[in-house]
Parts: structure tokens; sequence; C-alpha cells
């Protein structure tokens, strides 16, 4: 693999100079930083729990060849625990990324620093040596949401969004459903777990900082 890289970058100043190749490793550079994980002090971070109320109304609407249905009010605060990114799966033209989220103790990093994250196939799993938390907790402060952001720039905020920063949310939690009876039905419920315990998130705003 080594060789095949030191291949590629001879061709590369053979055929583009220096320039290119600087800039190239310019990019890959920003890329990087911008990826890496924010990391944050002990403490709380966020205290506050998620708000969901009723929705104003029960219209649905079609977006992008789904339908959605919305089912609750949704506004939250909460860190960035994990960032995956799909392009590919069936879900992936409605929802570009899933965020794992955490608030309360699941916001502290002196928590976070004992506990294994990671996420795959629409799926948030932790794993930890020592529990610094019950399982109870975790579960009740933290979960896998699916972001459907409304509009281009939600959907480029989300997914450039960084593991240790801070989002906030609001929108709706929703149902969809495809094509072919495929459908996705929000979890309501923070204490929830295993399969259908993802929540849906109709993204109408979000702003992401780093405190």
């Amino acid at each position: 693999m080594l060789a095949g890289m030191d291949d590629w970058m001879d061709w590369l100043r053979g055929h583009f100079g220096g320039v290119l190749l600087a800039g190239a490793f310019a990019v890959g550079g920003l890329w990087w930083w911008e990826g890496r994980p924010l990391a944050q002090p002990p403490g709380i971070l966020v205290a506050e729990d998620p708000v969901q109320e009723a929705p104003e109304s029960k219209e649905t609407w079609d977006f992008r060849g789904f339908r959605i249905t919305p089912l609750a009010r949704f506004n939250l605060r909460a860190r960035i625990l994990g960032v995956e990114r799909y392009r590919f799966d069936p879900a992936s033209k409605l929802s570009p990324v899933d965020l794992a989220l955490g608030w309360g103790p699941m916001s502290d990093s002196k928590v976070l620093d004992a506990i294994s994250i990671r996420q795959s196939g629409r799926w948030y799993f932790w794993s930890a040596t020592e529990l610094p938390l019950s399982s109870g907790e975790i579960s009740r402060h933290s979960a896998n949401m699916h972001m459907i952001p409304s509009n281009p720039g939600l959907a480029r905020r989300l997914t450039g969004a960084r593991v240790g920063q801070v989002v906030h949310l609001e929108g709706l939690l929703v149902r969809a459903d495809g094509p072919d009876g495929w459908h996705w039905v929000s979890s309501l419920s923070r204490n929830d777990t295993g399969d259908g315990s993802c929540e849906v998130v109709w993204v109408e705003q979000a702003e992401v900082t780093d405190r």
C-alpha cells in the first residue's frame, strides 16, 4: 500500500507539479482538522433534558419521495457523541447523517472518557470496562437520532458537525413512509432501547457550537 501511494505521488508530481500536490495536502489537512473530535473540560455541558410536546398539526407532507407524518414537536440541546454519515443505504436520500447525542451526565467528559461509543448501520453502541453510570442512566441521557434536514443548508451544517460540539435542534419527531412499504417511526420516549428506539427528527432549525 505504501508503494502504491508513492507511485501515485510521483504521477501527480510529473503531471501537475508541486502546486497541485501542495493544494491536495492542504485540503486533506483541512478535512482532517474539521473532522477531529473537539475536547471539552470535565463537567456537565448540557444540563437540560430534551423537550417534547404535541405537534401543532397532524397534516402530512411529501419530501424527496417520502411521506412525512408529524408525531411530536421536539427541541433539544445535546453534546455530539458520534457523527455517522450515510450515502448508500435506503434512507440516505432522506437522512444523510445520524447523530449520537448526550445530555445531562452523558455530556460530561469525565463520564464519557470511560465509555467507548460507535455507530454503525443506523445504530449507536456503547461499552465500558467499568460503568461510570448505570446502564439505565446512559440510556435515558443519550440516543441515536436520524436527522432529516429540511433544507440543504441544514444538511451541510449537520453533516459537518464534530464529535464534542454542542447542537441545538428544533423540529419534529416524525414517521417517514417510503416506496415499497419501507418506513421509519420515531421513538417518542427517551427511556427505550433496542429496535425502534431511535428518534427520527425533521430538523427545522439547527445550531452547532463549540460550547
